[in-house]
């Protein structure tokens, strides 16, 4: 008996050095040598100042910039950064999420001065299940051209070919849909102003 539980100890206290700290500290060197920019965070520095991730959402308001898809948990952004990552997990049959998606809809009709009962895109009054998505679809970007132009004084076709050009496609091809980056297309959208202005 003893002899069993001797190994025991032994496998645990093995496996947990193995599996615990060694090859932890192997993947982040490696991951640190081959890609240390995802590694990091996939950071946006503007200026020397990181400004964002390319991988989480957050918060642009005004008419002047696009607008993410909506967050559950406030982007994640709480007292300290605590809040996590998030959905509502609200059911479909849930009345707080038919209100959310009434307030939603209705913000993005009186912004883009629409009818009452005009479609909007669906990624636009629904949050992702991460709460933290940066990424809208090429219509939800598209759909807010209109507006944006119009509150910056710029042509359409100037934000529509913005647009477009940060379009991506599936990942590899065939994993997932087009998707458009709102803080990198909102990066691109002043710095075509400054250069506008400057």
């Amino acid at each position: 008996m003893i002899k069993l539980i001797t190994q025991a100890v032994r496998q645990t206290l093995l496996w947990t050095l193995v599996t615990g700290m060694l090859y932890p500290i192997a993947i982040t060197a490696v991951a640190q040598v081959a890609f240390k920019r995802q590694a990091d965070g996939s950071l946006i520095e503007r200026d020397g100042k990181v400004v964002g991730s390319e991988l989480l959402a957050q918060q642009f308001q005004g008419p002047t910039y696009f607008w993410p898809r909506p967050s559950a948990n406030s982007y994640g952004t709480g007292p300290s950064g605590l809040n996590a990552s998030s959905g509502s997990n609200l059911g479909p049959t849930s009345a707080q999420l038919q209100t959310n998606v009434r307030t939603n809809a209705k913000t993005l009709r009186d912004a883009h001065k629409l009818s009452a009962d005009a479609p909007v895109p669906a990624d636009l009054v629904y949050a992702s299940a991460s709460g933290l998505d940066p990424h809208i679809s090429p219509e939800s970007a598209r759909f807010q051209v209109a507006r944006i132009a119009a509150a910056r004084g710029i042509g359409e076709e100037k934000v529509r070919a913005l647009v477009e050009k940060f379009v991506e496609p599936p990942q590899w091809g065939f994993l997932g849909e087009a998707r458009v980056n709102v803080l990198l297309l909102n990066l691109a959208l002043d710095a075509a102003d400054a250069k506008k202005t400057g």
